[in-house]
């Protein structure tokens, strides 16, 4: 990424459901006013996206990893994380898990982020439209670093962020001309279990480990953003 563009790439086909990941490495060094993002999206207004955002910050200062989830929409579901390693210096593999039950937020294979399907309680899930999946790096100065306090420092750009080994071999294509969702949720085959799959008790545990010792944001505890109440599913054991 320079001043004059960011960059970005998307995958050929469209999934419905699926365990997708990819490795990344970071923008080193200065990295503020950037964005970094790793998501799955669908197409046209009201879009469905599964979001890994990562927020640049000034040199030292730890990347924050924004998650979230949008549904016909509708978003605001923020949940933020330091990491426990610097994601500038190697690779590291950032999965999304996402069925008709839940969406699973991963890195190296621990679990940072669970969000249920609570639509038999009103709360929207995205599970009707295909979504592709994209990477890009792009400038956002206003919001990402400090709220938009601190700005992109273009002197040491242009901005690299590298990616490899993209995997969705764990995942329901979507062909073009089908027009319902019927073919991406069955189990035809044992290696089709992450339709099904959950978070066991070791999972769980790490997913505490990871929200106890490394989130920075949750929305659900986020009383002045949301003054007239939280959203439903804050308040649903």
């Amino acid at each position: 990424m320079d001043k004059v563009s960011g960059s970005g790439f998307e995958s050929k086909n469209e999934y419905m459901f699926g365990k997708m990941d990819m490795q990344l490495k970071l923008i080193p060094g200065n990295s503020a006013g950037t964005v970094t993002a790793f998501y799955l999206s669908s197409k046209g207004p009201a879009s469905d996206e599964i979001d890994f955002e990562f927020l640049g910050n000034l040199s030292g200062d730890p990347y924050i990893l924004n998650t979230n989830v949008l549904s016909q929409g509708k978003g605001d579901r923020e949940q933020q994380f330091f990491l426990w390693f610097d994601p500038t210096a190697d690779f590291h593999t950032y999965s999304i898990l996402w069925n008709r039950q839940r969406i699973l937020f991963s890195v190296d294979g621990t679990p940072i982020r669970e969000v249920e399907n609570m639509e038999s309680r009103e709360v929207p899930f995205p599970k009707n439209r295909p979504m592709r999946v994209y990477s890009t790096l792009w400038n956002a100065d206003d919001w990402a670093t400090m709220g938009g306090l601190i700005k992109t420092n273009w002197s040491n750009a242009p901005f690299t962020a590298s990616c490899r080994n993209f995997n969705a071999d764990m995942a329901c294509v979507w062909p073009s001309n089908l027009t319902s969702a019927s073919s991406c949720s069955f189990i035809s085959t044992a290696g089709d279990q992450w339709m099904i799959e959950e978070l066991h008790t070791s999972d769980q545990e790490n997913l505490k480990w990871v929200q106890k010792n490394y989130m920075v944001y949750d929305y659900c505890t986020d009383l002045k953003r949301f003054p007239q109440g939280l959203p439903l599913e804050c308040n649903i054991a």
